[in-house]
């Protein structure tokens, strides 16, 4: 497991860790993919960015909090195009999707949150 560091916020999911199929969030071990947003992580349960879909992303967008600006999407050891039917419903609700492999989206999901960004992050196990 590769290992991660700095200082959040009281409250906020730092990711510590991740490989060996799944993360280390906050100090603790989740097995298989997750959907990170800033206060809470949770299981999700996609092993293949195939199975991307906008129902997979309902934590997400089923909420009427709207304080996230950009979901990182993880997809696994490489990279995808994610279509219009699951980027343009996000994009209305103000979510810009980036993706790059799980590794990638990991730095650059905790480099936004420790700038203050309302930045989620979900993301396939390595």
């Amino acid at each position: 497991m590769q290992d991660i560091s700095g200082r959040p916020k009281e409250g906020q999911q730092l990711i510590n860790g991740y490989g060996e199929g799944g993360f280390r969030v906050s100090g603790i071990r989740h097995e298989g993919s997750v959907l990170i947003l800033p206060e809470k992580t949770l299981a999700w349960p996609l092993s293949s960015i195939d199975e991307l879909s906008l129902e997979s992303l309902s934590d997400l967008t089923e909420t009427d909090d709207h304080s996230i600006e950009i979901l990182l999407i993880g997809c696994g050891g490489g990279m995808a195009f994610i279509e219009d039917d699951i980027r343009l419903p996000l994009r209305k609700r103000g979510i810009v999707i980036d993706t790059m492999n799980t590794g990638a989206a990991v730095r650059t999901y905790n480099v936004l949150l420790l700038e203050g960004r309302r930045v989620a992050a979900a993301l396939i196990a390595v």
